[in-house]
């Protein structure tokens, strides 16, 4: 049996890649051993190619499905190749590399570290995550093997992802540092974003031998400073909006929730002393400013002369949290009393 099985492998003469790895991008022929026979038949199927590799060098590339017989079909290589070799025989053997040719679609990536740039609207530094998919094809499979594939007897699409994935970062970078999109456009402006640095990886993997076809950036992720940055950047807006509401400028306002802070800190005789003293001053300063806004710096709101006008701004105050449910009480109860 072993006899018969050695004389069938010398026998056989039909070269071809039978059912590729789903992740096979590159794969190197070896049939257990079988050796190309003077009469041999090169089968390449649909959606793949060859690679004839001699002495080290790439003497000739497959890349149209179909049926090559190696000894009458004109193949200009297949002669030179000959005349190194006695009855297909030497030292120096051939190395048959199958690949696929194939649209590779649906590939996931993300940044392996966090993407720094200078915000251009609240200028100060960004740190950012992204993810997304692409696909690719080989557009120089010589190229691809000489550059990446070397000397390895197979190469695979997750080899691949991890040459790609680690020169996306500094594209990303340079595409972010000079778009000037900002912390707020970024999930807003994906796809120019994706456009804007895939026109950096074509000619970048064009060098290697393979060609992005889609470039996607499914999504973002900020770093956790930048997050404080833009939290407290909007509870700030959104307090200024509030002292615009009730007729103060936002200076003013502060001021009244730190004398108002320094009120609920009590502690000891000394601190029930200066929380009282405090306290006082704030209602004094609350009184000032309800009845005369223009000395918190709005010049152009109305002196509220009117309860009505009185109680509504108190209301609005107490509304965006500018002062407590006793301080509104008390207030409220003073200008009824006073009516």
């Amino acid at each position: 049996m072993g006899l018969f099985d050695g004389l069938q492998r010398q026998l056989r003469s039909v070269i071809e890649w039978q059912q590729p790895a789903p992740n096979a991008l590159f794969e190197q022929w070896t049939d257990n051993g079988d050796e190309i026979k003077n009469a041999s038949t090169l089968i390449v199927g649909p959606g793949q190619g060859c690679i004839f590799v001699y002495r080290g060098k790439v003497q000739a590339v497959f890349d149209t499905e179909g049926s090559y017989n190696l000894q009458t079909d004109n193949i200009p290589f297949w002669t030179t190749i000959a005349s190194f070799m006695q009855f297909f025989e030497s030292q120096y053997k051939v190395g048959i590399y199958f690949y696929r040719k194939t649209v590779i679609l649906d590939q996931k990536w993300g940044t392996t570290s966090m993407i720094k740039y200078l915000d251009p609207t609240y200028k100060f530094p960004v740190g950012l995550r992204a993810y997304g998919n692409y696909s690719y094809r080989l557009a120089d499979p010589a190229g691809f093997f000489v550059n990446v594939v070397g000397e390895q007897k197979a190469f695979t699409t997750e080899q691949l992802r991890t040459v790609i994935v680690a020169r996306l970062g500094q594209p990303l970078a340079d595409f972010l540092a000079t778009s000037r999109f900002g912390y707020l456009d970024i999930d807003t402006n994906r796809e120019e974003i994706a456009a804007g640095v895939l026109q950096k990886l074509l000619p970048m993997f064009a060098e290697l031998g393979f060609a992005i076809t889609d470039f996607r950036i499914e999504g973002t992720d900020f770093d956790e400073d930048t997050l404080k940055r833009i939290n407290r950047i909007a509870d700030m807006t959104a307090e200024a909006q509030a002292a615009k509401e009730v007729g103060l400028d936002y200076a003013r306002i502060q001021q009244l929730e730190a004398m108002r802070e320094a009120a609920r800190n009590e502690g000891g005789g000394a601190g029930m002393g200066m929380g009282l003293g405090a306290g006082i001053s704030f209602g004094q300063n609350i009184a000032q400013a309800m009845n005369n806004p223009a000395a918190g710096g709005a010049t152009s709101a109305p002196v509220a002369a009117d309860p009505m006008e009185k109680l509504a701004q108190l209301k609005k105050m107490f509304e965006a949290e500018l002062i407590t449910a006793e301080e509104y009480a008390e207030k409220k109860k003073s200008i009824l009393d006073g009516m």
